[in-house]
């Protein structure tokens, strides 16, 4: 076996010494230049190095020589070979490999739902490169630059997929990287030279008391099944928005010993493993939803709260049968497809409500939603009261389902008034408008003469280039001068215009 050690040969011209790494194998020496030099007072008569920072560094690189080095079988190897060997950049490590052992990691913690996302993000990227066997060496920045390209035309991936394998790169930086060491496995990072566009905004995501009084009104379509998914639909949904937002998987998680005493008792999914209060809550069961725990209730000797596991393996098929079912009920109703909502409506909804028109504060919100809200630590020590966000929401259900008070949200257009009574043009008006597509002015027009809204979006619409793709939502900031007042509009190429 090699042996390595930092020596001194003959003093340069100057007077300093060069410091090389001696290796010995097979009683042959060979070595190993760096870029350090001593003082004649810093070496003893025997060559020993006497400086400590040289001597740390050194110690450093005959670890990681040998280090490398014991991971061969070298033994009959010249020293000139040895040296080639453990003086090489390091190999390339495969990025895809390390980006499985990641996720299963994350299925490992009980985050199942983001492994999803993550694995996803790992397959589209392998699809591009061609290979299962990404490596490092790979990922440069103008090759992952254009592999973002490649999810343009998507509304969330486009940010989520790029997020997901940088989290990933970040990790074997970390666990590969040793810099207090000086051992640098990962000498690249691509990531900064990386743009990641931001996911097209999402379609309002909280509904108005009003539409949510009109949804649960809805009679339910005809179906010859004997469990149709729009009823399912309605019941979690009517679940979700009457437990305080609460997620579709904690629902179907539910286990008989978590409902006691009138209250359901449970750690939030999501963020259980994250939180040092493993994000535990209690909320309080209101009577409004009593008939549906009893309708879907567990038989006896059973493990869970509720009989969704006898008809959903897991709680991803769950969730989508719940929503299939919700927009089922939606195009029942007659509302357009791009309007649809989802369980996630819901719990989005009833932080909108208790903030709206129920006067509950930012904190108090959270509190009931189980945010974390920056307190996790604090609650860990603490036992907590819970009444607060009973109460709350309790005032939430009473608003929505047993008053006619109108919502101060200002969603509930076509139920109040039409919108053309908020935002109105005449044609004797000026009109200064512009439209964007991801942040940039691509159109302009200043004139009088438009009678409504979509006369000005038609006239900024043909000024646009055809190179916007098709899918693709366009901003569009509508100015009435004469009255000082603003307008936005989205519109989605191919549908709006």
């Amino acid at each position: 076996m090699a042996t390595f050690k930092a020596v001194v040969r003959t003093p340069r011209k100057d007077g300093f010494y060069q410091v090389y790494i001696r290796v010995v194998h097979n009683t042959k020496p060979g070595y190993i230049k760096t870029d350090k030099i001593v003082t004649k007072q810093t070496v003893d008569k025997h060559g020993n190095i006497n400086d400590p920072f040289v001597s740390e560094y050194c110690a450093r690189m005959i670890l990681r020589y040998a280090d490398r080095l014991n991971r061969k079988d070298c033994a009959k190897w010249t020293v000139r070979q040895i040296i080639e060997y453990v003086t090489q950049d390091d190999e390339d490590i495969c990025f895809s490999d390390y980006a499985r052992l990641y996720i299963d990691r994350m299925v490992d913690r009980g985050q199942l739902r983001n492994a999803k996302n993550y694995k996803l993000a790992l397959q589209h990227m392998e699809r591009y490169y061609g290979t299962t066997k990404i490596m490092f060496g790979q990922l440069t920045a103008p090759q992952v630059n254009r592999w973002i390209v490649e999810l343009e035309h998507t509304r969330r991936a486009k940010e989520m997929y790029p997020v997901c394998m940088r989290q990933v790169f970040r990790g074997v930086m970390d666990e590969y990287n040793d810099y207090d060491n000086g051992i640098i496995r990962i000498k690249t990072n691509p990531w900064g030279k990386v743009k990641i566009p931001q996911a097209d905004r999402a379609e309002k995501k909280a509904i108005s008391p009003e539409e949510c009084r009109a949804f649960f009104a809805a009679p339910l379509p005809e179906s010859r099944m004997v469990d149709p998914l729009p009823e399912l639909g309605r019941d979690v949904a009517m679940m979700v928005l009457c437990l305080a937002g609460m997620n579709t998987i904690d629902i179907y998680e539910l286990r008989k010993e978590d409902y006691h005493e009138g209250k359901i008792c449970y750690r939030r999914a999501k963020t259980r493993k994250a939180r040092n209060d493993e994000a535990y809550i209690e909320m309080r069961v209101e009577p409004v939803i009593m008939p549906l725990i009893e309708k879907y209730g567990a038989e006896a000797g059973e493990e869970y709260l509720l009989n969704f596991h006898k008809r959903f393996s897991t709680a991803d098929s769950f969730n989508a049968n719940v929503n299939t079912g919700i927009k089922q009920l939606c195009k029942s109703m007659g509302m357009p497809k791009e309007q649809w909502y989802s369980a996630y409506t819901f719990r989005h909804t009833w932080g909108t409500v208790a903030q709206n028109d129920c006067g509950a504060t930012i904190a108090e919100v959270a509190f009931a939603m189980n945010h974390s809200h920056g307190y996790t630590v604090t609650r860990g020590y603490l036992r907590i009261d819970f009444t607060p966000a009973w109460e709350l929401n309790a005032k939430v259900i009473d608003f929505i389902f047993f008053s006619t008070a109108k919502s101060k949200q200002g969603l509930a257009r076509g139920v109040d008034e039409p919108a053309d009574k908020l935002f109105r043009l005449t044609e004797r008006v000026m009109v200064y408008a512009r439209a964007y597509f991801r942040g940039e002015v691509l159109a302009e027009v200043s004139d009088i003469g438009f009678g409504t809204v979509d006369e000005v979006i038609a006239q900024l619409a043909g000024q646009l280039p055809d190179t916007i793709p098709a899918g693709c939502a366009v901003q569009f900031r509508i100015k009435n001068v004469d009255a000082d007042r603003e307008a936005v509009y989205e519109r989605t190429k191919g549908k709006g215009f």
